[in-house]
């Protein structure tokens, strides 16, 4: 599975929905996750288009659609850019901090927003945390996302050397460190912005791998593991 990818319609992406799933299909994925970047996002799609999604069949060349938001957090208190009734809708909810959308803060600040956001019965992953503009305390973090039953993304796209996002791999490290010790479940997602990018998990699969981290804390095992995560089927 690949839970976080975006379309034409967040602004900066660069394919349609069914381009999107047909490259899903093609790569054997049994469930995609289409998640458009939230209206804080300059140039991205508005409210009424996550209230129309319920028109889009869920299923789409063999594949299951997740269909959903990354949501901005906007605040230190971990509000975020969709009202809770739009996001009950949602198949899956992502959230995350963008720079256009939410200044970094102090460790302290960065860490409430993140638990704050996770609050939120609908938020289902934290999308990238580690990125190190938002520098965060790892220890609290995965201490939270465990207490509200939220996932933790191991974002492939932050691991690329090509990512401004800082210091991904080091984070990533002390961020699944944690995970391990207290059992907290990670999904690995590709965050493409581009069809040929769906399903590209190469440097989080490296990176798991090499710290031998354990198979049933990764949610991308099987459809039966993520479910209790998703809106779509809680």
């Amino acid at each position: 599975m690949d839970l976080h990818t975006h379309t034409l319609a967040s602004g900066h992406a660069y394919n349609t929905m069914r381009e999107m799933a047909q490259a899903a299909a093609d790569k054997g994925l049994k469930i995609l996750g289409i998640t458009e970047h939230a209206p804080d996002m300059p140039g991205t799609c508005q409210h009424f288009y996550f209230h129309n999604l319920k028109i889009v069949p869920r299923t789409m060349f063999g594949v299951e659609l997740f269909l959903g938001a990354e949501v901005n957090i906007r605040d230190y208190e971990g509000h975020v850019d969709l009202k809770d009734k739009e996001l009950a809708r949602l198949d899956v909810v992502i959230a995350s901090m963008h720079m256009p959308c939410v200044q970094p803060g102090t460790i302290q600040e960065n860490t409430r927003a993140y638990l704050k956001a996770m609050e939120n019965p609908y938020i289902n992953i934290i999308g990238h945390p580690d990125d190190g503009r938002y520098p965060v305390d790892y220890q609290a973090l995965v201490k939270g996302a465990k207490e509200h039953g939220v996932a933790l993304e191991l974002n492939n796209h932050s691991l690329n050397p090509v990512c401004s996002r800082a210091g991904a791999r080091e984070n990533d490290l002390e961020m699944l460190k944690w995970c391990e010790k207290y059992g907290q479940p990670i999904v690995a997602d590709s965050d493409a912005h581009m069809d040929i990018y769906v399903g590209d998990l190469g440097y989080a699969k490296e990176l798991l791998e090499e710290i031998a981290f354990p198979e049933e804390l990764i949610l991308n095992r099987s459809p039966e593991a993520i479910r209790p995560y998703v809106n779509k089927y809680k």
